[in-house]
């Protein structure tokens, strides 16, 4: 921190006459708030995550371990929705009664995961309709089953 020595009387000036004024310099200050500011302005619209849109291919997804006691939850293409489960058949079900269903399997095991397979043709309302009725039913692990974008692979 600087100090600035100026004289006490204007007239005329010794050594003995001078007092010290601490003042601080506040510009350097501004400068790193204004610059923080920029910074922070700049970033936060990147910390926001989005959903992304295309779904069903992805070209380097990782696949979720194989849960034995994982249910499936498929929307075939005209929006009919059917459970799967690995120790039951298939069962098709209505969008009325899917929350129901869902919160009977809830309440026997607490730790149910549910995927859900969505046609890529089936609109986005009835992908959140299903997606609204397994969150109504209180379940919270819950995954989209995508598939692998083919690549093309040229012989070398």
């Amino acid at each position: 921190m600087a100090v600035f020595i100026k004289p006490s009387s204007g007239a005329k000036t010794s050594r003995r006459n001078f007092a010290a004024v601490a003042e601080i310099n506040v510009t350097p200050m501004v400068d790193v708030m204004l610059v923080l500011l920029v910074i922070f302005i700049v970033t936060a619209p990147l910390l926001t995550t989005g959903v992304n849109v295309n779904l069903p291919k992805t070209s380097r997804a990782k696949s979720l371990p194989q849960d034995n006691t994982a249910l499936t939850l498929t929307v075939e293409k005209d929006g009919q929705v059917t459970l799967n489960s690995p120790k039951q058949d298939a069962v098709r079900l209505d969008m009325e009664t899917v929350t129901g269903k869902l919160a009977a399997i809830r309440e026997a095991n607490p730790e149910v995961r549910i995927y859900v397979k969505g046609d890529q043709d089936v609109s986005y309302g009835v992908m959140m309709e299903v997606m609204s009725a397994v969150t109504a039913a209180g379940i919270t692990q819950v995954a989209f089953v995508t598939e692998p974008k083919k690549t093309l692979r040229l012989p070398r």
